[in-house]
């Protein structure tokens, strides 16, 4: 270490953000996560019996789990390393195991690997881990914001316990603002601040159960806001609210937040409950969804959900679609209700899906039968000779339009696959076919 890098870390308490500073370093300074650190818990256990096994932490931004990597680093007896996957490659993990290797073998001490946004690790850097991990070389603790089933292996997962983080209540936030504003050594206590109840309410409501993002407010209003008469730094409402403009959304676009919100947007839909599609539609458009995507769900959703009780809905759809395109934000959230609206109140059936999920089986799974002769094209040179079209009878000469013959090959005659329901405009298709019969 040369002397800037000496200077750097002799800073760097001082100079982090407060959100990095204010980070507990024991157990018992941890706020939320009991389910997982509470004293009869495993986790809270095996930190304090310094008796870790590789474990995966997973949770949303801001739930802590760097700060219970941190209080592990600060009680084990292992030595510490960590990297972050964002910029950290083979070269860097080699490095870590080369240093584990001499540890264990000269010292008998472990190596704790924590590995920060692990699921950023492409499938080869994640697997040179794997023999590491096998054979106890390094304790492996990776922390991930994406769901660790899909973003990594299987083989890691199978090695590791995975504890799941949740977003802090509304209690945990406040306990941790006002340990920022009050605490001398590691938060804000020196500036001589306070905060008014308004504040603390908003800023512990609109942070979502992001500590960061409470934190980070908190930090710029101090730092940003003059005394008053007394001396004092007022953290009013006007001032959170200016600090903290929008409200913390959980969505990642490529995450589960997004899959569960396009979820519960389209099963609300299905469910015929407008108002909870709107509010998810709402929801992604807050966070930035692109809008062309929440467009092709909603017309997926008109010709799976509702068909032909109401065929209009997939009209509205495609119609909204396109306008979403001509429009763009803002303007694009109108006939983007509008169509969730309507596909949501309008009348549900999914006879469309399920009588082309039919005929695609059961074209996958009978041999091609020839198509009945007298449906065969007619028009082209010679068809005559070979029969095709020959006895087929026209529909339109005959009373109401309609005259009985074979339209299925041989081998699937009498065969169902369109089954309308008896609802919304449905009714009428099925109250026509039968009078067919």
């Amino acid at each position: 270490m040369d002397l800037f890098d000496y200077m750097r870390e002799q800073n760097k308490e001082k100079e982090s953000p407060l959100a990095s500073r204010l980070r507990p370093s024991a157990l018992e300074e941890v706020v939320g996560q009991q389910h997982i650190i509470g004293k009869d818990k495993l986790l809270y256990r095996a930190i304090k019996a310094d008796k870790l096994s590789s474990i995966l932490f997973y949770g949303p931004p801001g739930t802590g789990k760097t700060t219970l990597a941190r209080v592990i680093a600060n009680t084990t007896s292992a030595e510490f390393k960590q990297i972050n996957a964002t910029s950290a490659g083979k070269k860097d993990m080699e490095a870590v195991v080369a240093e584990a290797k001499n540890n264990q073998g000269m010292y008998g001490r472990k190596t704790i690997l924590f590995i920060d946004e692990i699921h950023r690790f492409n499938k080869g850097q994640q697997d040179f881990l794997l023999p590491y991990v096998e054979d106890g070389t390094v304790i492996l603790i990776g922390a991930t914001t994406e769901n660790p089933y899909f973003e990594v292996n299987g083989a890691l997962i199978s090695r590791s316990i995975i504890f799941e983080l949740k977003s802090l209540s509304k209690e945990d936030i406040k306990t941790l603002i006002l340990r920022a504003v009050n605490d001398e050594k590691k938060g804000m206590g020196v500036y001589n601040a306070c905060i008014e109840d308004e504040a603390l309410e908003f800023l512990s409501d609109i942070s979502n159960g992001d500590a960061r993002a409470a934190l980070n407010a908190i930090e710029l209003g101090v730092l940003t806001t003059d005394p008053g008469e007394d001396g004092k730094i007022h953290i009013t409402l006007s001032v959170a609210e200016e600090c903290i403009q929008k409200r913390v959304v959980k969505y990642d676009k490529d995450g589960d937040s997004h899959y569960d919100t396009i979820s519960a947007f389209i099963k609300s839909m299905r469910g015929s409950d407008p108002d909870a599609a709107v509010y998810y539609l709402a929801r992604m458009l807050y966070a930035g969804e692109d809008i062309k995507f929440i467009a092709r769900r909603i017309m997926i959703c008109a010709a799976e959900d509702v068909g032909n009780a109401d065929p209009q809905a997939l009209v509205v759809a495609v119609a909204a679609a396109q306008a979403v395109e001509r429009l763009g934000m803002p303007e694009a959230r109108i006939p983007l209700c509008q169509a969730v609206s309507y596909v949501a109140s309008a009348p549900k059936s999914n006879s469309a899906i399920l009588a082309i999920d039919k005929a695609m089986s059961a074209v996958a799974e009978t041999k091609t039968a020839p198509i009945p002769v007298h449906l065969q094209d007619s028009h082209y040179k010679s068809a005559g000779k070979l029969g095709h079209g020959q006895g087929y009878l026209y529909a339109h000469d005959y009373p109401r339009h309609y005259v009985k013959q074979q339209y299925l090959p041989d081998g699937l005659t009498g065969e169902k696959f369109y089954e309308p329901t008896d609802n919304g405009y449905e009714a009428e298709i099925l109250s026509y076919l039968n009078s067919l019969q």
